[in-house]
């Protein structure tokens, strides 16, 4: 029998069951607030592509958009990976 996917839940966090559920309610409140939504949305209307990541450069929704690279994005941009 061939299993597609672990019997195990896998997460980056070595987080405690308690920890992780309140984690979880701050990550989907943090999500819903309307600047999140705004951004999400604005994100679609332009489209998301595979080779590329887009990033609200002021931090507003409306505001420019700038699109990077995969290998740009994940380079920090000359501040470092932490």
């Amino acid at each position: 029998m061939l299993m597609k996917t672990s019997p195990f839940k896998v997460t980056k966090q070595k987080l405690s069951p308690e920890a992780a559920a309140k984690k979880k309610k701050r990550d989907i409140s943090m999500a819903k607030t309307k600047r999140r939504s705004a951004m999400k949305a604005q994100n679609q209307r332009i489209g998301q592509r595979s080779d590329s990541d887009l990033h609200h450069t002021d931090g507003t929704p409306g505001g420019p958009v700038r699109r990077v690279s995969i290998a740009k994005n994940r380079g920090g941009f000359g501040k470092g990976t932490k």
